[in-house]
């Protein structure tokens, strides 16, 4: 992660296909200046904005309008008691893991469970509590054109009396992974059955950004707790998280935000308030960011199996996010090697091994696998996957046999 930020954050001529930043959509850039714009003009919502505290549940008028919105839009039985503000996805996700699972006064301890491993890198380090988590291997269906997809093992999942709490995401972040209905409806039921939540990371996914490029759903109920962010509707330096569950569990979250923050930034949700009062956030998902980035994805991966030919890879399945999950079966050096040679020539990505929250056995495959980003400007992307396919190429080349 320092990498990353430096590269961010520095003047290096670093290309970034490690991160998750997602790119400038032009159309969406406009909308957020000229709602800004609008803002800094009109004096008295400027003092709003900049100048007063906010509910530490976050900005009671853009909850309010979600809450319509998901009413409208998805028939939920839903209020502005169900959804509060975090600051941004990764803190949420501190409050609701270390909520559900971790040590507790009579001495038992709970874990969050990852039906289907490779997972968020971010999920990782945020517990409070040593052994918290816990990850299981998905299945691997190869398909044609040198793709593959991960699919949960239901048959080996076993969640007992010490799991505190099922996650996925979905589309999942490294793979591009989204889980079918059939899966999450599958889950929910293992998670009713427990007396335990779902949480489900939405933050590429439905109703917003809606960067997903296969059929999907979305459903809620008081047991789900689904995770929203602002970030990838091309807002990650206004820090929104957004998490939807029963009251009580959003009562919690408020109390939590408190404590912490004391209030949350009112920035993110005054950008996209007027977006979401009239409904305009999906649309704009739908009809420019959805399909930008699959616009990207196709060029990105008909570009790997050109520069890959005659080699052994293997590419996830694209049905969304920003990245390419590259599996190299049998590669003769780890995927940490191809990281550390990548970054002396400039091209920054992140080794799989780090995706694997809570899976303790040390599967070959985790060292298989790297993540590329493709939301950057397309000449990066380009320039980024022909080093990483020379490097890969190399690794070959240096580890045949001599003659």
């Amino acid at each position: 992660m320092e990498d990353l930020g430096a590269a961010m954050s520095g003047n290096r001529d670093v290309l970034m296909l490690g991160g998750g930043n997602p790119g400038h959509i032009p159309e969406v850039q406009q909308l957020l200046r000229t709602r800004m714009q609008r803002i800094a003009n009109d004096p008295a919502e400027f003092a709003g904005v900049v100048g007063n505290y906010d509910s530490p549940q976050g900005d009671n008028r853009f909850i309010a309008a979600l809450a319509q919105l998901l009413r409208r839009d998805y028939g939920w039985d839903i209020g502005p008691e169900n959804i509060a503000l975090t600051a941004g996805s990764q803190a949420g996700f501190f409050y609701l893991f270390n909520m559900f699972a971790g040590e507790y006064p009579d001495g038992r301890s709970r874990q969050i469970m990852f039906p289907m491993t490779p997972e968020y890198i971010g999920y990782a380090d945020v517990g409070l509590a040593d052994n918290m988590f816990t990850g299981h291997r998905p299945e691997i269906e190869l398909l044609d054109d040198h793709l593959f997809k991960y699919h949960v093992d239901f048959s080996r999942l076993r969640v007992t009396d010490n799991i505190g709490a099922l996650c996925v995401s979905r589309p999942t972040n490294p793979t591009g992974n989204v889980l079918s209905d059939g899966e999450i409806r599958h889950l929910q039921e293992i998670a009713d059955a427990k007396n335990i939540p779902l949480i489900i990371d939405n933050a590429y996914g439905l109703p917003f950004p809606q960067i997903i490029f296969t059929e999907a759903s979305l459903a809620w109920s008081d047991r789900t707790i689904l995770c929203l962010s602002l970030s990838k509707f091309g807002l990650p330096a206004a820090r929104t998280g957004i998490i939807i569950a029963s009251a009580d569990v959003i009562r919690m979250i408020t109390s939590m935000n408190a404590v912490f923050n004391l209030a949350l930034g009112s920035l993110g949700p005054s950008l996209v308030l007027d977006l979401v009062m009239s409904g305009e956030i999906t649309r704009i998902s739908t009809s420019c960011i959805k399909p930008y980035y699959e616009h990207k994805a196709g060029k990105a991966i008909a570009l790997l199996r050109q520069e890959l030919q005659g080699l052994e890879f293997r590419i996830h399945k694209p049905e969304g996010a920003i990245f390419l999950w590259l599996w190299l079966p049998g590669c003769p050096v780890s995927a940490d090697e191809i990281y550390r040679r990548l970054k002396q020539r400039g091209v920054l990505v992140i080794a799989g091994h780090h995706f694997f929250p809570g899976l303790a056995d040390d599967w070959r495959h985790k060292h298989e696998c790297i993540r590329i980003t493709y939301s950057m400007p397309e000449d990066v992307v380009d320039r980024g996957i022909r080093i990483i396919a020379d490097e890969i190429k190399r690794v070959y080349a240096e580890k045949k046999p001599s003659p």
